[in-house]
């Protein structure tokens, strides 16, 4: 495929500084990118490679000084956004997968949709329900009474346990678990342990997408639940009975433990642990590595372990990098206020 740059231009808003035939073939990275491509700037740290850059074209702020000659500029206030657009309209991938493999198992009791497709060697379980235009790609297993949405993608070697339900346009990547067993286990007075059967299950809402191996547990009773839109990143860990709210965000690595609820548009970065138990309100935004041990009730944003107030966090931080020379004043001070000490006792 190729696209002209006055297309891209119009297609964006954006303001043409250059040639306005060029033709792209491709997007890239600055760094990266050579004749044919498109790429992007918008961060100041990336100045740099503005002027070496081999691109062809290149979205850009008007703020920024256009430091190289052979490259044609298209100016957006956010290029960014600019370039998602561009890939949307232009390069989306498409996941190309029609009809039923000969080796998926399908039981007579499952109901299968309009235009549905399913890969090599795809189980679906006895009582499953798959709607309309929903793709299932190679190995993927689906458990008995599992129901999916219209218009949802899973990944190679995807698992849906028992009762599950799946909600319309969800995406789950390869290798993520959906409704493995809770970690529910009742210690004897010898310290045995006795495993407590997990009989909820998951409810993933409409516009959820789960990266890969990502595991989120069946609940001990009622449901684990994923709500409308939410987006989890690869390898994160939501445990039994917890509540997710929409819109939210959470990266990688992250851990959530049982019964905690989140609420509405929250954002947490990577590897942020939260206890189990707690309720952490709506517009909460929980910073990489924090660790989560109380419920938070007010929105804001939130930093450290155990997690405070990101301004109180970053406040006691730089107190703590201080501490080699406070530790020095103070033995200064300690030095003259001795000598002080030493004079007045020779009075």
């Amino acid at each position: 495929m190729t696209i002209k740059v006055k297309d891209i231009a119009e297609l964006v808003g954006g303001k043409i500084i250059g040639n306005e035939n060029i033709e792209i073939k491709n997007i890239a990275k600055i760094g990266d990118a050579v004749t044919g491509d498109l790429t992007f700037l918008y961060m100041s740290s990336y100045e740099k490679f503005l002027e070496t850059t081999k691109a062809s074209a290149v979205l850009i702020k008007p703020s920024i000084n256009k430091a190289n000659p052979d490259v044609t500029y298209i100016e957006t206030e956010a290029p960014e956004k600019a370039l998602l657009k561009v890939i949307l309209t232009y390069f989306n991938p498409e996941f190309k997968l029609e009809g039923i493999d000969q080796t998926a198992f399908i039981p007579s009791s499952a109901k299968i949709g309009k235009n549905v497709a399913l890969g090599r060697n795809v189980v679906i379980g006895e009582n499953c329900v798959i709607d309309d235009n929903t793709k299932i790609f190679h190995n993927s297993v689906l458990s008995d009474n599992v129901k999916t949405g219209k218009n949802c993608l899973l990944h190679a070697n995807v698992t849906i346990r028992e009762n599950c339900t799946i909600g319309d346009n969800v995406i789950i990547h390869s290798g993520t678990v959906v409704g493995s067993d809770g970690f529910g286990y009742s210690p004897d007075k010898e310290g045995n342990y006795t495993k407590i059967p997990q009989i909820g299950n998951v409810v993933i809402e409409d516009d959820v997408e789960l990266g890969s191996n990502v595991s989120i547990d069946r609940a001990a009773l009622g449901s684990t639940i994923i709500r409308k839109g939410t987006k989890i990143d690869n390898l994160v860990q939501v445990a039994h009975n917890v509540e997710i709210g929409k819109s939210t965000a959470i990266s990688a690595q992250t851990g959530i433990s049982g019964s905690t609820i989140v609420g509405d548009n929250c954002i947490m970065g990577g590897q942020v642990g939260l206890a189990g138990h707690l309720e952490i309100c709506n517009g909460v935004m929980i910073g990489a590595q924090s660790g989560i041990s109380k419920s938070i009730t007010n929105s804001g944003k939130y930093f450290g372990y155990p997690a405070k107030e990101m301004g109180l966090a970053l406040r006691q931080e730089g107190h703590i990098r201080n501490l080699p020379k406070y530790a020095d004043r103070i033995k200064a001070l300690e030095k003259e206020l001795n000598e002080l000490k030493d004079k007045i006792e020779d009075c």
